[in-house]
């Protein structure tokens, strides 16, 4: 299976940072999943929350807050200090920082034209054969399949069964679904693969939760620590 870092390798760094994005690449990893939103004036920002209070000396909604803003605060002191005045990354400076394939998960408030922005830039920088772009807004998938019938989509499902992400899949014609581990079963694994997707899941950071997908046939784990199953780690 592939090995995809979950923001980053985000055990050992703070997440969705440079650092944790580098030492994902230094590790081998497959590829590296981030989160992206934009701020108030409309800038694509690497961010999972919707508020900078948890990774960041900021408080308050991302979207209230500028770029310039944003680019001010530590996103790395509440890991460990050793990452003190590490900074919010925006994709851009991601997508130029690693050479690796991204799992751009789009985090939309309704239709606040984050689809279009992320796929110019994606598309500005060429990169757009190395991007999935994965949300679970289905609102979002299809803003994005709308703009581009070449970029690549991924559902991202929480739900416990998969009937209605295999449905929507094939609405967006996405090539892939991105399953939680609990829902993960062999035969939601084989019903995905049976419609011609890939399957990747969410998140795994278990050696006995690796090797039971594995045998069930998924393509690809997203994890906080790529290390424990990339036999290329570096110490």
């Amino acid at each position: 299976m592939e090995v995809i870092a979950h923001r980053g390798a985000s055990g050992t760094c703070p997440e969705n940072t440079l650092p944790a994005f580098r030492r994902a690449a230094e590790l081998g990893a497959d590829m590296v999943e981030l989160d992206v939103q934009l701020t108030r004036d409309g800038k694509p920002v690497v961010i999972h929350d919707w508020t900078l209070d948890r990774t960041t000396t900021g408080t308050g909604a991302v979207r209230r807050r500028t770029l310039a803003e944003i680019a001010t605060l530590d996103a790395g002191r509440w890991f460990a200090v050793a990452f003190a005045g590490t900074r919010v990354p925006t994709l851009d400076q991601v997508l130029g920082a690693i050479d690796l394939r991204v799992n751009v998960e789009l985090k939309s408030r309704g239709n606040d034209g984050l689809e279009r922005t992320v796929l110019d830039l994606v598309e500005g920088a060429g990169a757009l054969r190395r991007v999935v772009f994965s949300s679970f807004e289905s609102a979002s998938l299809r803003r994005l399949r709308a703009l581009s019938t070449e970029a690549e989509l991924g559902v991202l499902w929480a739900g416990r069964g998969v009937a209605r992400a295999l449905t929507l899949a094939n609405s967006v014609r996405a090539t892939s679904v991105h399953l939680r581990k609990g829902a993960a079963t062999p035969a939601a694994i084989a019903s995905a693969r049976a419609a011609g997707l890939g399957v990747r899941v969410w998140t795994v950071n278990a050696a006995v939760d690796f090797a039971r997908l594995a045998a069930a046939g998924a393509d690809a784990v997203f994890t906080d620590y790529p290390e424990r199953f990339l036999h290329r780690a570096q110490s």
